[in-house]
């Protein structure tokens, strides 16, 4: 079985093709159910995550970047320019034609509604015309779902930390397709807050690579900054009160994109905002009880925040998964994982053409 998947829930226009797990075969064949026999390239032995044949990502970041962040209409915009031919792409780079697709999978949101509904139309019309099953995805579940695409053995219950530019949250899965959200972000996440120093300092966008590379050599202990908490001391998130704090060592400290401080700045704001994510993942965990960790998003690609969750892990003696950077990004691969994973549980599954999008989670 191959499913085809798109991803435009902001501003990276994506789309990859995976051929799903344990697929039956006969004599080099793949036995579809709903398609009929499709040649296959080969049969190996069956496996336990999809096999990942294509994934075609095309960013947006320097349509965006003038504007120091992502303007919608623009965005969708560029979907409405480029989705065929990345769709095209992945088909290209996979071997197949459109007529050996068998599933479709799409992202629902949260996102961009401009941006959900190009990603949504388009995939509605290929599943309509080639009369093939639809599946709507979730976009944070289809990041969750990045790290079992390269780590088919992680054991549940499953905590995962998810930080991305718009949204921070910590979920337990009990099971596969489980997802309780455990805590979340009140006001601006850690990829936004990143975003926003970065932009206030004029150091262009995004934001968090921009700190990451700047700050690398800094001294992550030459400005003090304190842990941020709610005050009810929920594993909610609030990186509101950290950002203020960075304006105003910024101004008292007059630090410029020039001054030879910067580097230092950089790298304690970027250590505190990780330093904050894992105590949110070290509460939970005291909490849950759970026997993997997850940590996943745009904002998971940060050397810093990869080697604190991974030391916290190692002394709590936790497994913990992180995906490769190409797949921490937004990119369709995820989506067509939890697609494969849906309609596994619920093989009669049609196309539902009131299928529709959702801004917010």
């Amino acid at each position: 079985m191959l499913v085809l998947a798109v991803e435009t829930s902001c501003d990276e226009t994506s789309a990859a093709v995976l051929r799903a797990p344990n697929s039956e075969t006969v004599s080099g064949k793949r036995n579809c159910p709903r398609s009929g026999t499709v040649p296959l390239e080969s049969a190996g032995p069956p496996s336990s995550a999809p096999e990942i044949l294509s994934n075609i990502v095309l960013s947006q970041d320097e349509v965006h970047a003038p504007y120091g962040g992502v303007v919608p209409e623009l965005a969708s915009r560029q979907h409405i320019k480029t989705i065929t031919a990345i769709v095209g792409e992945a088909l290209s780079r996979a071997g197949v034609g459109l007529e050996a697709v068998d599933l479709y999978a799409v992202t629902q949101g949260p996102g961009l509604i401009g941006s959900l509904l190009v990603g949504l139309s388009f995939s509605k019309g290929l599943a309509y015309f080639h009369k093939k099953p639809l599946v709507g995805v979730d976009h944070l579940e289809a990041h969750l779902e990045a790290a079992f695409l390269e780590n088919s053995g992680i054991a549940y219950p499953v905590l995962g930390l998810l930080v991305s530019g718009g949204l921070t949250a910590l979920y337990l899965m009990k099971e596969p397709l489980s997802y309780q959200l455990l805590g979340k972000t009140r006001d601006d996440a850690a990829g936004e807050a990143l975003d926003k120093i970065a932009k206030f300092l004029g150091l262009g966008y995004p934001g968090g690579p921009v700190i990451e590379r700047l700050g690398k050599d800094g001294n992550p202990k030459a400005f003090p900054f304190a842990m941020p908490r709610t005050k009810d001391r929920s594993l909610d998130f609030s990186f509101s009160g950290l950002k203020t704090a960075a304006l105003k060592q910024i101004r008292e400290h007059r630090i410029g994109k020039d001054d030879h401080r910067l580097g230092d700045f950089l790298a304690s704001f970027e250590a505190i905002v990780a330093r904050t994510l894992v105590d949110h993942v070290r509460a939970a965990a005291d909490e849950v009880q759970p026997k993997s960790l997850v940590l996943c998003g745009g904002v998971a690609r940060n050397t810093r925040l990869r080697t604190r969750f991974q030391e916290y892990a190692r002394g709590a003696g936790l497994d913990a998964y992180i995906p490769s950077p190409k797949l921490c990004t937004d990119n369709a691969a995820m989506v067509g994982a939890v697609a494969l994973k849906k309609f596994a549980r619920r093989p009669d599954l049609e196309i539902d053409l009131d299928l529709d999008a959702y801004a917010r989670a």
